[in-house]
């Protein structure tokens, strides 16, 4: 068994680096050797203390990449040297009512990586076989760290929206999901509007194939869609219920808003304008395993990049921090190989 590098945080933004003794895997578990793990900005229910028990060092991170090393008792579809990856969803039990109904994503009985069990911040890190996702050959592993948790949330969103072919779909905010958003929905063969604060990022919007750039300070987000002929869905991802709020009057008749940014502050709605159109408000959390290596697959085959700023495994504080300070273009990736 060997010893490994981790970040554990305590209390809030605790950050401390030891060195923990690898163990066996669990039954039912993997254990992998990580090449790679994102920053999220869920990490903050970890690193701020946001969690059940924020005394109990724990390590954050779960845009998890790596190989795996062992496997526990019973496990029999994954095998030491598989490319893998965990997302945020630990692995979920199989038999709660949930799960019985194929309803994965809302296990009841299933660890959040990073924040009710140990993440990725670390050269070494576990989770249950149920909840690794396999990693096509040729991808690399800072490439797809941010794809397993972002991209999957971004690429459900939109398949969550059930937009026709062709159709105008919106995606708010041009962030660590934002660009990620654009790029899936243009290859999903959608007409894109990006909708961003300011004109800084109208020419990247472009370039990543928006039909249309609105900027949210000179108009009114939702009256420009309006103008489009109403937006068939719209996945917002800037965490602002405020934002939100404001575009709903821009759906189209049976459109729906798809809310993928998580905000303390509360979206509003006029019950006028859900009537009035029949439109609906939803939210999206993540995918299953299975459901996320869709989502490489197609990624692959369409080429999506995540735009990352790559740091070592000894800069994770630091990482954390660029992360918060929304200056990143865009996902803060931690390379553990370094």
């Amino acid at each position: 068994m060997q010893s490994y590098r981790a970040f554990e945080v305590r209390g809030r933004h605790q950050f401390n680096l030891v060195m923990r003794e690898a163990r066996n895997p669990l039954p039912g578990e993997v254990r992998l050797k990580v090449e790679a793990c994102g920053v999220c900005h869920t990490d903050v229910l970890a690193v701020e203390g946001m969690r059940a028990n924020p005394a109990s060092p724990l390590v954050p991170g779960h845009e998890i990449v790596g190989v795996i090393e062992a496997v526990g008792e019973g496990v029999t579809t994954w095998k030491p040297g598989d490319h893998v990856g965990v997302s945020y969803l630990n692995g979920h039990c199989g038999v709660c009512e949930p799960c019985r109904r194929g309803d994965f994503v809302n296990c009841a009985n299933q660890e959040q990586t990073g924040t009710t069990v140990d993440g990725g911040y670390a050269e070494v890190a576990y989770a249950r076989a149920s909840g690794v996702v396999r990693i096509p050959d040729g991808m690399e592993a800072l490439d797809v760290a941010p794809l397993l948790c972002a991209g999957i949330t971004v690429y459900k969103g939109l398949l969550r929206a059930q937009a026709r072919p062709g159709a105008l779909v919106a995606i708010q905010g041009m962030g660590g999901l934002g660009h990620l958003g654009i790029q899936y929905a243009v290859k999903l063969g959608y007409r894109v509007a990006a909708i961003a604060r300011g004109t800084g990022k109208s020419e990247l919007a472009v370039q990543l194939g928006a039909d249309h750039y609105i900027d949210s300070i000179a108009t009114n987000p939702g009256a420009a869609l309006h103008a489009l002929g109403g937006a068939d869905a719209i996945v917002a991802t800037a965490a602002s219920g405020t934002s939100m709020s404001a575009l709903i009057p821009g759906l189209a008749p049976n459109g729906r808003l798809v809310v993928a940014g998580a905000s303390l502050d509360p979206i509003e709605v006029r019950t006028a304008d859900l009537i009035f159109g029949t439109r609906s408000l939803t939210g999206t959390l993540t995918g299953s395993a299975i459901e996320n290596e869709d989502n490489l697959a197609f990624v692959q085959r369409h080429g999506i990049r995540s735009m990352n700023e790559v740091l070592p495994l000894a800069e994770a504080p630091k990482a954390y921090e660029r992360m918060m300070s929304g200056q990143a273009r865009f996902r803060v990736v931690l390379d553990t190989r370094t």
